[in-house]
């Protein structure tokens, strides 16, 4: 069985999976679909917590009946979900489409980067080889921004439409993958797991950190950009331009490896996570069109640089077998903590948009802080 082929299809689907047209627009286009920007973070806490109760019993079934049987089972619902979004014309139908899109993202939760460890021949590469799986998720975001400008100048609800397209293709693709297992056969359980985790106090620090990070650049770089654009001056029709140019610079996170060889990954971590701390007060007072996409794309690039670090450290911490739920468990504290985040960023947001820039400022703030106190390498 040539378990490399599971690298090359998983790098083919995450970047069908970045081809998402809508993405410029998806705040405007759920507010002309009648959400309000309140009951989109709403909907959004809500996902988060779905996301949570999901994680470990989705760890669980992977790691008991495979991940190939897992990932075919997520991107099919993925795949659902895209339709939903599409359909969707009110906050129910919006939350069906966030509620099928939190079993999906569980379920992948972990599954996909611990298949692609272990189909890896040198897992010292492994840092490498999770930078190369988010460059193509990227280029997929790219090629689907320059897309969406000449899509969306037709339809905001075409942009929406074909997205569902390369998500069914990425569906299918699912069923060539290879199951790849561990070198070890039993299983510790999922109480075991947990005290193991607890035990390791460095890295559950580290989790918290990133995952406090990660909630300010979701909420930046998707929900909050489109408001900061607006504020700056930026005309609608150019946002998916802007979008492909972020996505652009990012692509040179392919090289995070080169930086982390050189002053190691927890240096790295926070030269980035003090880039988007910057950047997030910045844009506070930013009123200019090119400063703002600076901040911006900043902010984007150095969560870009961050990802394949984070998942190199996480898949390096597992000794067990259980592969799959301890990156579920990971997923899950990450998830509880963008839970609680959320609606403060997003009741901020309902008041001014400069008032949830200040509370991003102020946890990426705690998790420079966090990283920092933190004694692990």
């Amino acid at each position: 069985m040539n378990k490399r082929i599971n690298i090359y299809l998983l790098n083919i689907i995450i970047f069908l999976q970045g081809l998402i047209f809508y993405a410029p627009i998806a705040t405007i286009y759920r507010e002309n679909r009648g959400v309000s920007i309140s009951q989109i973070f709403l909907i959004e806490s809500i996902y988060m917590v779905l996301i949570i109760l999901l994680e470990i019993p989705w760890g669980r079934f992977a790691d008991k009946f495979g991940y190939k049987r897992t990932l075919i089972l997520a991107n099919f619902i993925f795949f659902i979900s895209k339709i939903f979004f599409f359909k969707a014309d009110s906050f129910f139908m919006f939350f069906i489409e966030r509620l099928l899109l939190a079993i999906s993202i569980s379920g992948l939760s972990g599954c996909d980067s611990a298949l692609l460890f272990l189909s890896l021949d040198e897992k010292d590469n492994s840092e490498r080889a999770f930078a190369r799986y988010d460059f193509f998720s990227n280029l997929g975001f790219l090629l689907g921004s320059i897309l969406s400008t000449f899509i969306i100048n037709v339809s905001m609800d075409l942009a929406a439409f074909y997205t569902i397209i390369p998500y069914g293709v990425a569906f299918l693709l699912s069923f060539l993958l290879k199951d790849v297992k561990g070198k070890s056969l039993e299983s510790i359980g999922i109480i075991k797991n947990l005290k193991c985790i607890l035990q390791k106090r460095n890295i559950l620090i580290f989790v918290i950190a990133i995952a406090l990070v990660t909630e300010v650049v979701q909420s930046i770089t998707v929900f909050l950009n489109q408001g900061i654009y607006i504020k700056s001056n930026i005309d609608v029709k150019y946002f998916g331009l802007i979008l492909a140019a972020i996505q652009i610079i990012k692509l040179i996170s392919i090289k995070s490896y080169k930086i982390t060889n050189k002053i190691g990954q927890k240096t790295t971590i926070k030269l980035f996570i003090m880039v988007i701390f910057i950047s997030s007060f910045a844009l506070i007072f930013i009123r200019k069109g090119f400063l703002a996409f600076t901040g911006i794309a900043l902010i984007a690039t150095s969560m870009a640089f961050i990802e394949p670090i984070f998942m190199d450290i996480k898949n390096k911490s597992i000794e067990t077998v259980d592969r799959a739920t301890l990156l579920s468990i990971y997923s899950m504290l990450g998830s509880i903590i963008s839970a609680v985040i959320n609606p403060v960023i997003g009741f901020a947001a309902n008041y001014s948009l400069e008032g949830s820039l200040i509370v991003c400022s102020i946890i990426s703030l705690i998790s420079m802080i966090f990283i920092g106190v933190n004694k692990d390498k």
